[in-house]
């Protein structure tokens, strides 16, 4: 029995060992992880954590998302409160003034976050709206020099170039699922939309932050597509959600996902991006429930306080979980990632890897 029980833990740190010589999952494993059988949890945990020691030490990265803009999107993403289909019973409002936005920005600062995230609902901004998040983004940074993420839906390049300009560090711009899955979630843009909205912000100089969701009715293999395409796209930051069913949106029965399948996603994620931030986002509460502190052991970063249309829980037990852990929150040390992708990095129509804020093509983590 004690026989067995070393070979299992065996099996995941050489996985690990092997991730931290360089090794790049193969499909098979990423099917191998993902199939981890309950009772193998804590040795897969035990082996990723290895690789997120190794790349982040014990270190968390708080985010403040600011809903910016709510509601009033065209698109029909099935997850999302905001979306056109939607009739979930939200505030809407156009873009915020800069007052509101300053005073995000200070209270990002306080909670110990080292990015504040701006978030506009919609298919793409309008170019008096990238002036007016450009105006705000120089005086954080010049008040406050808060790592900046903004997640405005689809941008041209000349948009995209105004806002690196104005100190924007990095884009959300989440591929949510698989392209072979898209379709079932969304059918107003394409997955192939969103991933030449990612080589726009690229070929403009900023990170890249794109992440999934989790638990809309997909299968494994479309969990393991995206993240392979994400490994092509040469991230810096990948959020995962994990579905919080709103009411009045199409998904809003689906209730898949326990906590130890969230937990063996996120490790998935680390190994398969050993060097890149892995953020747990929208959906924390409600799927890891009492298991949330165990996916730090995987993830080093997260949104603190509140989401798009959703409540998270308070800051105040993100910092005991924090403590509790043993673990330290950065405020100062953001390291900026290489933006110049690998070759294989501008994913073709047809070059599929194998086949919160949310909602809409803008969401950093759904809603």
């Amino acid at each position: 029995m004690v026989a067995a029980e070393f070979s299992v833990s065996s099996r995941w740190h050489a996985l690990a060992s092997r991730v931290l010589a360089g090794h790049a999952l193969t499909r098979e494993e990423c099917q191998s992880v993902l199939e981890c059988p309950d009772v193998e949890v804590l040795d897969l945990l035990a082996a990723t954590f290895r690789v997120r020691r190794e790349h982040f030490g014990l270190k968390v990265h708080f985010y403040l998302l600011k809903n910016a803009k709510s509601g009033l999107c065209p698109e029909d993403c099935h997850y999302c409160s905001q979306s056109v289909i939607s009739e979930a019973d939200i505030d809407k409002y156009v873009i915020s003034n800069e007052r509101v936005l300053m005073e995000g920005a200070r209270r990002a600062k306080d909670l110990n976050s080292r990015t504040y995230c701006i978030v506009a609902s919609g298919r793409g901004p309008s170019d008096r709206e990238v002036d007016h998040v450009c105006g705000v983004v120089k005086k954080i940074k010049d008040e406050l020099g808060l790592h900046i993420c903004v997640c405005l839906g689809f941008l041209k390049p000349e948009q995209a170039k105004r806002l690196a300009d104005a100190g924007v560090d990095r884009v959300n711009h989440n591929l949510n699922t698989s392209r072979e899955f898209y379709e079932k979630i969304c059918t107003t843009h394409t997955y192939q939309d969103r991933v030449d909205t990612l080589n726009v912000v690229r070929n403009a100089g900023m990170e890249l932050c794109s992440g999934l969701i989790v638990g809309m009715g997909e299968q494994q293999s479309d969990i393991i597509d995206v993240i392979m395409d994400l490994k092509g796209m040469n991230v810096a930051s990948i959020p995962v959600n994990f579905l919080h069913a709103v009411d009045g949106t199409p998904l809003q029965r689906k209730h898949d996902l326990d906590p130890r399948y969230c937990l063996k996603v996120l490790c998935l994620l680390r190994l398969a991006h050993p060097a890149v931030e892995i953020r747990i986002a929208g959906g924390r509460e409600l799927n890891l429930r009492s298991m949330q502190a165990m996916g730090l052991y995987a993830a080093n970063s997260l949104f603190v306080s509140d989401y798009l249309t959703t409540k998270g829980q308070s800051p105040e037990l993100d910092f005991e979980m924090i403590k509790d852990l043993g673990f330290e929150i950065i405020v100062d040390d953001h390291q900026h990632s290489p933006t110049e992708a690998p070759a294989s990095a501008e994913l073709a129509q047809a070059g599929s890897c194998g086949s919160g804020s949310c909602g809409s093509p803008t969401c950093g983590t759904h809603a």
